[in-house]
């Protein structure tokens, strides 16, 4: 199942309530704010906390 990209519009960082940015290679959602990466899992964006990992600019 492929993530819904309407799905930016509605969805936010849990920790700060910012914008998410759709890394489509890695499927995942990027808050650039807080440095942290949630994953996307068959299509679902896991939008919790303690799930994020620190995100690592390349």
């Amino acid at each position: 199942m492929a993530f819904d990209k309407k799905l930016l519009d509605i969805v936010a960082c849990p920790v700060c309530k910012g914008k998410l940015e759709y890394d489509k290679e890695h499927q995942q959602l990027i808050c650039k704010a807080d440095r942290l990466v949630y994953p996307i899992d068959d299509g679902i964006p896991v939008l919790l906390a303690d799930k994020a990992t620190n995100w690592q600019e390349s």
